[in-house]
């Protein structure tokens, strides 16, 4: 891991706290940042949502879709995880902890805006990410590359119907323009624009490919900084007068990820996966795009948005919560193959 990935947990901490102070600071300048948008997209945000998920794109080499009957039932496994179990998952976790245990304690007017925000974030598996915790599991890296390519042109075309039949089990007004307009701008451009940019840099060579994408990981990390900065200087003012609401959105993000990667790992014992398969599997399942998830949650509920905190939140606990989960997929590899058949 990069030393901006290994600490980005360390990074988001201190955006929130630049955020909060700048915002107080300088609230006219945020404001007019706040403005600067066409069809309700906010383009310095747009700008740097592209930085954030075009970089992590081109690592993905759609042509790999091929390797997937090599282990269908670890990839049954993942798709079942990802696309079937996580996001209801999350729904109701949501609706438990959001609306019901934690209600008291909650701004009333940002409940449904908080349970968005989780749902957007469960409905987005991650791209980049699940790479360096596969490396750290030792895990398959064409069944790795497999997955996040099947997932990622399954995204294409069921994020939004599954964003919006989410949102409507949960009570919330599915706003159809704005997320069919996040969708192709957030989904379907960057990864047309990624995949051109990849075979540009491959005709160049392997190597140069290899170069150009250490010169421009880093960008992806810094672009999502920048954003998180502007968030927490429109989410300040709510923040100082309920610091609560931060940890409180974290319960039911931190139960998802421990059932889903605890899920896909014994489903892929159960059905005889090899180890290095079901770690990178498990961790697909436990791991969001949450590039993708803030993206869209600034777009369809705003900047001031409970959504867009609850994304946020996702940002600050992936990193410390996986590194947990690689740590107990490697620590339990005897126990996963001493009974598997």
């Amino acid at each position: 891991m990069s030393v901006f990935e290994r600490y980005l947990t360390v990074w988001v901490f201190i955006c929130i706290v630049v955020g909060i102070g700048l915002g107080q600071l300088f609230p006219s300048i945020f404001q007019a940042i706040g403005h600067m948008e066409i069809a309700q997209v906010n383009l310095p945000v747009g700008l740097l949502i592209w930085i954030m998920i075009i970089p992590m794109l081109i690592k993905v080499d759609f042509s790999a879709l091929h390797e997937v009957r090599q282990h269908v039932k670890g990839i049954g496994v993942t798709l079942f995880v990802n696309w079937l179990v996580k996001p209801f998952s999350m729904a109701f976790l949501g609706w438990l902890f959001i609306r019901q245990i934690f209600a008291p304690y909650l701004p009333a007017d940002q409940l449904d805006s908080y349970i968005a925000g989780l749902i957007l974030l469960a409905a987005a598996p991650c791209t980049a990410m699940v790479f360096v915790w596969s490396r750290l599991t030792h895990g398959d890296p064409l069944f790795t590359l497999s997955q996040v390519a099947l997932n990622d042109s399954i995204m294409v075309v069921a994020f939004a119907p599954l964003v919006a039949l989410l949102l409507g089990i949960s009570a919330i007004t599915v706003p159809w323009a704005t997320l069919v307009t996040s969708v192709v701008l957030y989904i379907v451009i960057p990864v047309i624009i990624a995949q051109f940019l990849r075979k540009a840099l491959l005709a160049q060579g392997q190597a140069a490919f290899d170069a150009a994408m250490v010169k421009i990981g880093p960008w992806s990390i810094t672009a999502l900084l920048v954003t998180l900065i502007l968030l927490f200087a429109f989410q300040g003012q709510a923040i100082i007068k309920q610091p609560l609401v931060i940890a409180l959105l974290a319960v039911p993000i931190l139960i998802q990820v421990i059932f889903n990667s605890s899920l896909a790992y014994w489903l892929n014992r159960v059905v005889g996966e090899k180890h290095n398969i079901a770690c990178p599997s498990a961790l697909i399942g436990a791991s969001n795009f949450f590039e993708l998830a803030v993206a869209a949650a600034i777009s369809l509920f705003g900047f001031h948005s409970g959504a867009a905190l609850a994304t946020v939140v996702g940002v600050l606990i992936e990193v410390p919560i996986m590194l947990l989960v690689v740590s107990v997929v490697n620590r339990s590899k005897g126990w996963y193959e001493g009974t598997s058949t």
